[in-house]
């Protein structure tokens, strides 16, 4: 058999994927929030693109859980049910356990102080948007620090669903957001820095567990 043949050629970061990062850009940014309708005609009209980029962009963001495509509904933003914030949460969790494990074993010190000067950013914050982009940059920091590939894959494939998480979380409520969300970090980054394995532990728990009780309703 000859060499011909045994690989399709490469192709190019085509129209599509800038499609997608303008739209997952849009949503970010609270543009298209939760439950709204992303119309194929109004998207590439927008963007001065044919509808074909449009509907492969949306089936990209769809694999990453942040749209839901439906034939008699058409494409909305996704909006996490009861469900998949219990599931997102648990894996989050059960990552993020192993993270935190990893970066108190295996951390450098420049390792930390990345992570914190991340944590320090958000005090700069101006708003609720950008302290959510800050936050995922934070936990970002914490899964590169724990050198494990592996695992910084598998928090690769939540991020995005994390991130609408959040952006669900300042939906309900951005009452003293600003101010607990830094304050937070901070103590993350001392257990961190302090290699105090039970305590940080405990901090990121609770630091997840206070955004789901938000997104339940069941505090402020």
């Amino acid at each position: 058999m000859g060499d011909q043949g045994k690989v399709a050629p490469a192709r190019r970061r085509g129209l599509a994927d800038e499609v997608a990062d303008r739209i997952r850009e849009a949503i970010f940014n609270g543009a298209y929030t939760p439950g709204e309708q992303l119309r194929e005609v109004e998207l590439s009209g927008e963007m001065d693109v044919s509808r074909g980029p449009v509907r492969e962009a949306l089936r990209l963001l769809e694999r990453e859980g942040l749209v839901h495509c439906a034939w008699h509904r058409g494409t909305t933003v996704t909006t996490l049910s009861t469900e998949d914030v219990a599931e997102l949460d648990s894996l989050r969790g059960a990552l993020e356990d192993l993270a935190v494990r990893q970066v108190i074993a295996h951390a450098s010190d420049e390792d930390l102080a990345s992570i914190a000067k991340t944590a320090g950013m958000m005090e700069r914050a101006g708003d609720a948007h950008e302290m959510v982009r800050l936050d995922i940059a934070f936990h970002d920091a914490v899964f590169a620090a724990a050198g494990h590939q592996r695992l910084a894959d598998a928090w690769d494939g939540i991020r995005c669903q994390v991130h609408l998480f959040l952006l669900t979380r300042i939906g309900r409520s951005t009452a003293g957001y600003l101010d607990r969300i830094p304050r937070e970090h901070h103590g993350l980054v001392t257990a961190l820095r302090a290699r105090d394995t039970s305590t940080a532990l405990d901090l990121f728990a609770a630091h997840r567990r206070h955004a789901v009780d938000v997104v339940a309703g069941t505090t402020a």
